[in-house]
């Protein structure tokens, strides 16, 4: 579920180019759209904050709360901590930290007959369980309820068409916010943390009634790293977190006369939900408007993205 980069772009240049206001180069357009992705993504969080405080209606699909968390569970992730040195100071899921936004790219053996299973070569097991992976064939991204991957072996449910080239691109997750812990340990029953400030850590170390024990843990967090109590917890820790979306890409090839032609098995769409389209173009001609200097149009989008929070908050 994503915002194809290509439909934005063009809807912002058909809009901007209309009585020559103006025109965004790729390198514009990626950067302000990164910017207005990330500010939606950021209105989340506060919007279902303030939405839980109102009564919701339950009509079919018009429940604010359950639209905006299926808006936010395209962010959800769900990973081990790792012990640091068999302490109880953890860190938190592994992230796969790629250089740029393409953190690789891979050619597999061209498809061939009769077989379902090809091996992605650059990228390890490990970067691809913590990265988002995108599959084209032929320069056609290949839907992700097609196929499945296993360690580093991509499994077609059906056999691709003969001779197609498969690009793989594997983009680096980057932790945004913590969610709840979780402590399993032999037969007893997983365990939710409970999260504690340094003040209340030392009134609850300081009692024996209080003590943390390994049916009642607790944990504070700091400078990205995990503390868990009791001490002896030093392993069997997972971990829901909410990741940042991957920057937009809008990449291209040069045509025969030098203009710019759509490249989409280097380009990364929005990861936003489908619903947030217009107000994303909106925000990004905000930028534009700016970028161009034309006061006419950061006018107007300002005026529109206005009218758009306001409908969403009645």
């Amino acid at each position: 579920m994503a915002i194809n980069v290509n439909t934005v772009y063009q809807t912002v240049l058909l809009i901007l180019n209309k009585e020559q206001r103006g025109y965004m180069t790729p390198v514009e357009f990626n950067k302000t759209g990164a910017q207005a992705q990330l500010e939606i993504f950021e209105t989340y969080f506060d919007s279902l904050n303030q939405q839980i405080r109102i009564p919701q209606t339950d009509t079919d699909f018009s429940d604010r709360v359950l639209n905006l968390d299926e808006k936010i569970s395209l962010f959800k992730e769900f990973g081990n901590a790792t012990s640091i040195s068999s302490s109880n100071v953890f860190n938190l899921p592994q992230q796969f930290s790629g250089s740029g936004s393409i953190a690789t790219t891979t050619l597999p053996a061209a498809t061939a007959g009769a077989t379902t299973a090809y091996v992605i070569q650059t990228a390890t097991a490990s970067q691809i369980a913590n990265g988002v992976v995108e599959i084209f064939a032929n320069g056609v991204l290949v839907a992700d309820n097609l196929y499945e991957i296993s360690g580093t072996t991509i499994n077609f449910f059906s056999q691709p068409t003969v001779g197609e080239t498969l690009i793989v691109n594997v983009y680096p997750k980057e932790f945004y916010r913590l969610g709840d812990l979780f402590y399993t340990a032999g037969a007893i029953p997983t365990q939710e943390l409970e999260r504690v400030g340094t003040k209340d850590l030392y009134h609850l170390l300081s009692s024996n009634l209080t003590s943390p024990t390994t049916t009642y843990p607790i944990y504070t967090y700091k400078n990205n790293k995990i503390t868990v109590y009791p001490n002896s917890i030093t392993s069997g820790i997972t971990v829901s977190y909410i990741r940042k979306p991957i920057a937009p890409i809008w990449n291209f090839t040069t045509g025969l006369n030098n203009q710019y032609v759509f490249n989409a098995s280097t380009s990364f769409n929005f990861e936003l939900h489908p619903a947030e389209q217009t107000e994303l173009i909106l925000k990004i001609l905000l930028y534009a408007g700016v970028v161009i200097r034309s006061p006419e149009i950061v006018q107007v989008a300002a005026q529109q993205v206005a009218q758009e929070n306001i409908n969403q908050q009645r």
